[in-house]
Order: C-alpha cells, then structure tokens, then sequence
C-alpha cells in the first residue's frame, strides 16, 4: 500500500548546487539551491526566486557558477543557503569560501567546491523563478580525478538534500552500470 503525500515538491536524488556569483562592485556571492537539473544537453535549469542578491547578481553580470555541494564542506554550504547575501554582503567569506574567476564567465569559482559548471546566462522568468544557463565549462579539480581522468564520485564526495527529512546525503556506492544491465532484459 502506497501513502499519498499531495503535490509537494520531493524528487530523489535532489541535488545541492551552490551557485556563485559576483555583485556590482565584484563581491564574490554563493547560495544553496536545490531546485535544478540538466534540461538539454548543455543547458541547466534552476528554480530561483527573483527576491534573492544571486538572482540580481546573474541578471546584472549574466553569469553564474554552479558548484557540487559537497560533505567536507557541508556547514558552509548550508551556511550559504540559511543566510541571505543582501543582509550579509560578505557571507561567501564568513562561510570560509574563496574564490578564483572564471576563464569562461563573469562569475566566481569556489576553491573548496572541486567540481562546477561554469554557466552563460540564457533567461529567467520571475513569474516561474526559472534559471536557465548555457554551460559554458565544466571544472574539476585534479584532487577528484579517478585514474581514469575523469571525475570519480566517490573522491568528490557530492551531496544531495532530501526534502521529505531536511537530510543531506552523500552520494558514491555504485550499484550498476548505466547503459549495460538492461540488456539482459533484451
């Protein structure tokens, strides 16, 4: 039997995205946002409300980052989502963030955040609070690199929020390989 919880806006896994930003006069800015994924192939989608400093911040410098959450850096990364960046001006330092500027958009890297996409501004509609940025760049650091070049989840350690219990969960276990177990059910 299945319980019914209404229209809510719970999806497994939900991920933790920290999205930088630099204001007018060149502060570097991060929130904790939730609400976004992938929504073509180098295009993400993120719902963000037009009353927050990041989205004021995108429109004036039509660029953004978009940094993995990680569990080394879970208190800060929840510190930038609790407190607001027009009330406390320097909270990506308070959070203990520094940041590095992009090569490909106008827009701040968070050294302790190893992974981010570095987005161009495509458009935002205040009314559905939609986000939507064209990757310019994906980074990573070398430290969450596997042996094969490519970004290895379990040295990233990314995080995920869980909306039902107000959780973060680590991601890493692999169970599968994508693009390969079904066929057996061909």
């Amino acid at each position: 039997m299945r319980k019914n919880f209404g229209a809510k806006s719970m999806c497994y896994p939900m991920p933790v995205y920290i999205i930088g930003t630099y204001g007018a006069d060149g502060t570097p800015n991060a929130m904790n946002a939730a609400w976004g994924g992938i929504s073509e192939d180098t295009e993400i989608s993120i719902c963000i409300s037009a009353d927050h400093k990041t989205t004021e911040n995108i429109l004036l410098r039509k660029a953004f980052t978009v940094s993995m959450a990680t569990a080394k850096y879970i208190a800060a990364c929840d510190y930038v989502g609790i407190v607001s960046g027009s009330k406390v001006p320097d909270k990506f330092a308070r959070a203990g963030f520094h940041a590095s500027k992009s090569e490909f958009v106008d827009a701040p890297l968070i050294d302790e955040l190893p992974m981010a996409l570095e987005c161009a501004l495509i458009s935002y509609e205040p009314e559905s609070c939609r986000l939507v940025g064209r990757i310019v760049n994906v980074s990573a650091d070398e430290s969450v690199l596997g042996e094969n070049g490519k970004v290895d989840v379990n040295k990233l350690q990314p995080i995920t929020f869980d909306p039902m219990n107000n959780h973060y969960l680590v991601l890493g276990e692999k169970v599968g390989q994508a693009f390969h177990d079904g066929v057996a059910l061909k």
